[in-house]
């Protein structure tokens, strides 16, 4: 054996760490990723269309954190926000036909 080979032995040469995808997902997850992006489309110095990106890729609870809640108030994504928006449509569907109903009453008793 040489000294070279003693050297290897005693210091091994460090690879890339292994990190398998739940644990990059689950620190995406947990601190959460910002992906932002524009794209502008002009014709002659004129704009003519301009898209803003912008992807937000968290959990619940760090979206949540961050402030962001839109998904419990989607009447297409919630049941609770449909029921409440059902709710709301009938009380003012109740408010109009009343107004409605005062306001016959009112020309017929002026007759």
């Amino acid at each position: 054996m040489t000294d070279l080979d003693v050297g290897r032995e005693a210091y091994p040469i460090p690879g890339p760490q292994n990190t398998n995808l739940a644990d990059i997902l689950e620190r995406v997850l947990d601190k959460g990723i910002v992906i932002a992006g524009d794209i502008k489309i002009d014709l002659l110095d004129i704009e003519l269309l301009t898209i803003r990106l912008r992807l937000f890729v968290a959990s619940v609870d760090t979206a949540k954190k961050a402030g962001i809640d839109w998904w419990e108030t989607d009447p297409a994504l919630s049941s609770r926000a449909a029921r409440d928006s059902l709710l709301d449509e009938n009380r003012e569907l109740r408010e109009r036909l009343e107004a409605l109903e005062s306001k016959t009453d009112d020309t017929s008793d002026d007759r």
